[in-house]
């Protein structure tokens, strides 16, 4: 099973100073929606072709809508070597209900 971080626990790493690749596997209609700023946005039937463009050398933060796809991709993920993976409970959501308000919720 992956590991879960809050959208407050990731907000504050990030404003620590750690890195992450956020990859949202939302469709390309979600994330015109409601996105993240710098997130990858990879479609979660797309992720097994896509590998080359998730790193292996710095934490990836999964995230979908409401946490349910990226955990089930982070655990994927999981299954084929990344060792840092980390599932955003709630998706893009909570990240706008406890983050960014500005955020559209779908």
């Amino acid at each position: 099973m992956p590991k879960n971080i809050t959208p407050k626990d990731l907000k504050a790493r990030q404003e620590q100073g750690e890195t992450f690749l956020v990859l949202d596997v939302r469709e390309p209609w979600e994330v015109q929606e409601a996105s993240v700023p710098g997130a990858l946005n990879v479609p979660m039937d797309d992720v097994p072709a896509s590998l080359d463009k998730i790193p292996h050398d710095r934490p990836v933060v999964v995230m979908c809508h409401t946490g349910s796809r990226s955990s089930f991709i982070a655990e994927w993920l999981e299954m084929r070597g990344y060792h840092n993976v980390l599932n955003l409970v709630g998706g893009i959501d909570r990240w706008a209900w406890e983050i960014d308000p500005d955020i559209p919720r779908y």
